[in-house]
């Protein structure tokens, strides 16, 4: 027969029952510390702001066939629409000599070094010795020039005027000589300033344009143009049709069709290398709105005359590109505003967004704003804004259904 022993049961001491039990409380706090801890933090941290998701694509493209403008036969062109973009160009994109319409770089950099305000002279110069001397060399030689003497005391506005008006070759080296102390240390200027603008495919080698290594395209002059007609006091120069000068007297401008179609400048050139170019700045209204058209020819034919007539028809047709398109309808789904927690609302536009351009033009889409926690239906959420270059077109936008808050649960359980 097997005999069962049975141990007997030896109960916990005093001593170890009390550690036990304050083991077990001394958790039970850290624990509970924990938890109080996690729940405080996840309470008073700042709740993230409702976020914008726009259901729009990116941009908008207005639709339909791009416009052929009356581009010339020969030479290049590029017409742009200033604040909307480029409409398109033609011919060939090699950089080819441009005249005169150098000189607008040279005005460019003077007035950036010696800024003017609208009719105001500034500074003056005075015409060395050597400069007065070379006129009669300059006049031979058939350049165009305006009389200088030795001594001879212009204003910088007078100077300027001097250079866009009749086109005065001498005039453009006494200016760069002023600036820069040189001629070629003020083509070293040029040449920075349009790479600063981006102008790739142009070389400067001389202020007046004479030289016919200085080269650039229609779409390079175009982004010049853009710029310069932008400085007050060179916009208002190129639109003088003549000035006064101390020893020449009254100067003519050789933009004969200042006035015409809209022309509101901005540099005509010519040489037997770079044949007829004029860069030119038109004003139009259409969708009442004022608008400008900037573009420039290179080239078109052997003449002054040619370049006028490719500048003519390109103008006239530019003004009538400029339409209205709807590319938004008030009450139409633009966004979604999603709170922190997943919640989410329907972000409409309160009006229409109408847009001004041509097809083939293309708008960039946003949607923004600077939202609270809590919206109510029907309230304003932000902005949808279309842009095209400078120009842009908006509307509201509002919540269709309130967004509340996150509660106190879905603070502590979201992370």
């Amino acid at each position: 027969m097997t005999k069962i022993s049975v141990e007997p049961v030896v109960a916990p001491s005093p001593v170890r029952r009390q550690g036990l039990r304050l083991w077990l409380t001394v958790a039970a706090a850290v624990v509970a510390l924990a938890v109080g801890g996690f729940v405080t933090f996840r309470l008073t941290r700042t709740v993230p702001a409702p976020q914008i998701k726009q259901t729009l694509p990116q941009t908008y493209t207005i639709p339909g066939a791009a416009p052929v403008l009356p581009w010339p036969q020969a030479g290049q062109a590029t017409v742009e629409i200033d604040g909307l973009g480029r409409v398109g160009g033609s011919g060939a994109s090699r950089p080819v000599p441009i005249a005169s319409v150098t000189k607008v770089m040279t005005a460019y950099v003077i007035l950036r070094d010696h800024p003017l305000r609208l009719d105001e002279n500034g500074p003056t110069l005075i015409v060395s010795p050597e400069e007065a001397a070379a006129y009669p060399a300059q006049l031979a030689s058939g350049q165009s020039v305006v009389r200088v003497v030795a001594g001879e005391v212009l204003t910088e506005r007078q100077a300027l005027e001097a250079l866009l008006l009749p086109s005065a070759n001498n005039v453009a080296h006494i200016l760069a000589r002023w600036d820069a102390g040189s001629s070629d240390a003020f083509v070293t200027k040029m040449n920075q300033a349009a790479a600063q603008l981006g102008m790739a495919d142009t070389k400067y080698t001389d202020p007046s344009g004479l030289d016919p290594t200085t080269v650039s395209t229609a779409a390079d002059q175009v982004t010049l143009a853009r710029v310069a007609m932008q400085v007050p006091a060179l916009a208002q120069i190129v639109a003088m049709p003549k000035a006064t000068l101390p020893v020449v007297g009254q100067v003519e401008n050789v933009n004969t069709q200042l006035g015409k179609d809209g022309l509101v400048g901005i540099k005509t050139g010519f040489t037997d290398e770079a044949g007829g170019c004029l860069l030119f700045a038109a004003e139009f209204s259409a969708e009442g709105q004022r608008f400008r058209v900037i573009g420039a020819v290179l080239a078109p034919g052997p003449s002054p005359a040619d370049a006028f007539e490719a500048s003519r028809r390109l103008i006239q047709a530019s003004s009538g590109l400029l339409h209205k398109y709807k590319a938004v309808h008030a009450g139409e789904v633009v966004a979604t505003l999603r709170g922190p927690t997943g919640r989410s609302t329907p972000l409409a536009a309160t009006g229409d967004v109408d847009v001004v351009g041509w097809p083939g033009l293309t708008y960039r889409i946003d949607t923004v704003g600077a939202l609270p926690g809590r919206i109510a239906a029907g309230t304003g959420a932000g902005t949808l804004k279309f842009t095209a270059l400078a120009t842009a077109a908006t509307t509201a936008v509002h919540a269709t259904d309130a967004l509340e808050p996150p509660s106190w649960w879905e603070r502590i359980t979201h992370g």
